[in-house]
């Protein structure tokens, strides 16, 4: 059987320059790559595409579709404070759970949700 070795996510978002800003300068990742109507960055092992769609329906408007993924992260409760600082919209506030995770939920610029959780 094959094992998965990475997982990247791609997003459609309305405004390419103003998505990746927000995800270098907020979230924190680099850009490893571009190309026409396209952002690859990354965080660790957190990989994103940013595909510019300027007809999509915003993400915001999808309601519970707007979730994209639940990233493990290393230090939950640092995760949350460098985005507090940084301005980040929170969906979720931290906190641990009964599942064994502390965890957090944001919202992105163009309304993506994203949960990021640290195993107890």
């Amino acid at each position: 059987m094959s094992d998965f070795t990475q997982v990247r996510f791609t997003l459609a978002v309305l405004d390419l320059a103003s998505s990746t800003n927000y995800y270098t300068s907020v979230l924190g990742l680099i850009v490893d790559f571009t190309a026409p109507g396209w952002t690859f960055l990354s965080r660790g092992s957190f990989r994103v595409m940013l595909g510019e769609c300027t007809d999509a329906i915003p993400p915001s408007n999808l309601g519970d579709h707007s979730w994209y993924g639940y990233v493990t992260i290393s230090d939950a409760s640092a995760l949350f404070a460098e985005y507090q600082a940084s301005g980040v919209e929170f969906t979720q506030a931290l906190s641990d759970k009964p599942w064994g995770m502390r965890e957090f939920g944001i919202r992105t610029i163009d309304g993506h949700r994203i949960m990021f959780g640290q195993e107890l």
